[in-house]
């Protein structure tokens, strides 16, 4: 996926700007080493994943799961109503991981305009609309 391979990681001022803003998660290890983070941004009155990162030697062990459970209590607590994300609707650990989780296809007709917005950007990034895919979790699915 050189789409992706080929896009830079969140700069240290990015990720202060989303720790000031008190949406960015760390998963750490018993010895405070970090596994993976979450990123959120707010889109169209949805906590909004931007990024959600596990270390690849960590994958398979709900921490990604773990963070996005996090964020949905975080966001529940300030009255939002859902989750949203924007992802590859065909890679196995995108768009149908996803769905398990709860999520499901956001219509392009319900976008909303920040959402919408967020697409095109993706696109000018170099980022196919055709396999890309909007999905919501409403909050109350949070097991």
């Amino acid at each position: 996926m050189p789409e992706i391979a080929d896009h830079p990681e969140p700069t240290i001022a990015a990720l202060t700007e989303y720790q000031r803003a008190g949406r960015c998660w760390v998963a750490v290890d018993g010895d405070d080493r970090p596994l993976g983070f979450i990123l959120v941004d707010l889109v169209d009155g949805r906590a909004h994943i931007e990024q959600v990162s596990i270390l690849p030697d960590h994958a398979h062990r709900r921490i990604g799961r773990d963070l996005i459970d996090h964020v949905t209590s975080w966001a529940a607590g300030r009255g939002l109503g859902a989750l949203s994300l924007t992802t590859f609707r065909s890679v196995p650990w995108n768009a149908p991981y996803y769905e398990r989780l709860g999520f499901s296809v956001l219509p392009s007709a319900v976008h909303g305009p920040e959402l919408a917005a967020l697409l095109v950007e993706e696109a000018a990034h170099g980022l196919d609309p055709e396999h890309r895919v909007a999905m919501v979790r409403p909050i109350h699915q949070l097991r």
